[in-house]
């Protein structure tokens, strides 16, 4: 790694002597040369496909970049164009990154995030190079392509970084706001100085936040806590004046010159945020918290035949022994509910948020065809009705499976195929597929007693669980999607029971459904 970083540095003062252009495009180019091939070089694992082939399109890449620099030839829009497609392919390393792991672990997310707004800096410098009419000024296009390679490429990965030594309860709202801030940046820019006003005032939060958090922070280095907090610091200074900035450009309160900001902000951002964040980084580069999960997938996956599937008999219920869960507490009659499925009437009414309805009615559309998580969009009770069938052997390749089918007015709304494994720290969770097309979604549960209730979550107790939302497909086996959901099943005095079942996207809820659950 030494090596690497001193032919990087030694690469750009090369470049910077006998570069025929002024200094303050050097803030740009020590960001092309050295800050995104040591970033890179952090992130990248051995064996992995961008490790791959990182040298055989990396070195075409930082040759353009330096014969720009040092030739300034008439065709420079074809080097600049190398740079640009170099930059998009580290934004599908990071695209390929996220589609492994999906919506978890936000320090991950951030660094696949840095890794893709990387191309949009490669795009602007692409624009600014070949001379293309963006709407802008050619300053402000180059500019752009800096923004992209500092506080869109640099700051969500160092947030990564820090999230993987610590990451307290507030570190992902302030995250969230630091990767929105800069397409907010690049909106408000374009349309509303208002709207770049709130940009930078999600950046002055955010950063608040994240320095905090970085004192906090335990490192394995002295050295390194000084470097990387400075580093955050720094660009909490920066962003101050980029408030003053807006003020004077945009509403006349202020006199913060254009010229002014790339000397102080550029200067400031490119020595102190960036070589110390990366100095500090390469002291101990903290390694991924994530592992990846392990338990057994459904293979079905598209639409299926019922009659295809199995036949009826063999199971009676969802679940062979309650037992298995450890739930003793839970009431019997919600136990044998689960146990003996079959002997039972379902009521379902179900609640689609009025801020989802438009979705969820375009989506009744493909629900239709598909005849899976097929739901009314009115408010009215209805009847679920069917059977629970028995799987073909080796149809599926998990334990003991069982199809519950359920239909509205003789149309399936569900085809769930339940099965249940245990974990290797020894908990059991239900393990429910639900075939689409491509692909199958997996809704892994956690099981928890609430007096005599009984709470079915996918909601995690503990970092090490399995419980989650999972989509499988040729993309990932694992890939975890933004929902959640919450079943909790409670017996009335009357010897019936009801069920409440919530689901949330992104954490904001847009579904309920509550049913009715009798003896037959």
């Amino acid at each position: 790694m030494r090596k690497y970083v001193i032919f990087h540095f030694l690469l750009f003062i090369v470049i910077a002597v006998f570069s025929k252009n002024p200094w303050p495009f050097l803030l740009l180019t020590i960001a092309q040369i050295v800050y995104v091939p040591v970033a890179l070089r952090f992130i990248m694992k051995r064996g992995d496909w961008f490790s791959k082939y990182y040298f055989h399109v990396a070195i075409p890449a930082y040759a353009s970049v330096a014969m720009i620099l040092i030739f300034s030839p008439e065709w420079a829009a074809l080097p600049a164009l190398i740079y640009f497609a170099f930059t998009t392919i580290i934004a599908l390393y990071g695209l390929s990154r996220f589609l492994r792991r999906g919506f978890t672990n936000i320090e991950e997310f951030s660094i696949d995030l840095g890794l893709m707004y990387i191309a949009l800096g490669g795009g602007w410098y692409f624009a600014y190079v070949a001379d293309i009419d963006t709407g802008f000024t050619p300053l402000l296009t180059w500019l752009t392509g800096i923004h992209f390679h500092y506080s869109a490429f640099l700051l969500p990965i160092f947030i990564g970084f820090l999230g993987r030594l610590h990451k307290p309860r507030s570190f992902s709202f302030y995250s969230i706001l630091l990767l929105a801030a800069p397409m907010v940046v690049a909106i408000g820019i374009t349309f509303s100085r208002w709207i770049e006003l709130f940009s930078v005032l999600l950046y002055i939060v955010g950063l608040a936040g994240m320095i905090v958090i970085a004192w906090r922070t335990d490192y394995p280095k002295r050295t390194q806590k000084w470097l990387v907090v400075t580093s955050f610091t720094s660009l909490g200074l920066t962003i101050m004046f980029s408030l003053f900035y807006v003020l004077g450009n945009g509403f006349g309160l202020t006199s913060i010159t254009i010229e002014f900001m790339l000397r102080f902000h550029g200067v400031l951002n490119c020595v102190i945020f960036a070589l110390f964040g990366i100095v500090g980084w390469l002291l101990s580069v903290p390694s991924p918290t994530f592992r990846q999960p392990n338990f057994p997938v459904s293979r079905i996956k598209g639409k299926q035949r019922v009659e295809q599937l199995g036949a009826s008999g063999k199971y009676r219920g969802l679940v062979d022994d309650m037992k298995l869960y450890e739930v003793s507490k839970v009431s019997p009659r919600i136990m044998d509910f689960y146990e003996n499925t079959i002997d039972y009437q379902l009521f379902a009414t179900v609640h689609w948020k009025r801020w989802f309805l438009p979705f969820a009615f375009i989506y009744s559309f493909m629900s239709r065809k598909t005849e899976q998580i097929n739901l009314p969009i009115h408010r009215r009770e209805v009847e679920m009705t069917g059977d629970i069938i028995t799987l073909s052997p080796n149809s599926d390749g998990r334990h003991a499976v069982r199809a519950w089918i359920r239909k509205v007015d003789n149309t399936y709304a569900f085809i769930a195929l339940y099965s249940h494994h245990r974990a290797s720290t020894g908990k059991e969770f239900m393990n429910i597929a639900l075939p689409l097309p491509f692909s199958t979604m997996t809704g892994v549960l956690e099981l928890h007693e609430i007096g005599d209730a009984l709470q079915l979550t996918s909601r995690r107790t503990d970092t090490a669980s399995d419980a989650g939302i999972y989509l499988t497909s040729k993309f990932g086996k694992y890939f975890r999607l933004p929902l959640e959901e919450n079943f909790v099943v409670r017996e009335a005095e009357d010897g019936s029971m009801t069920a409440k079942h919530e689901m949330w996207i992104f954490s904001i809820p847009f579904l309920t459904i509550e049913y009715r659950i009798h003896k037959a």
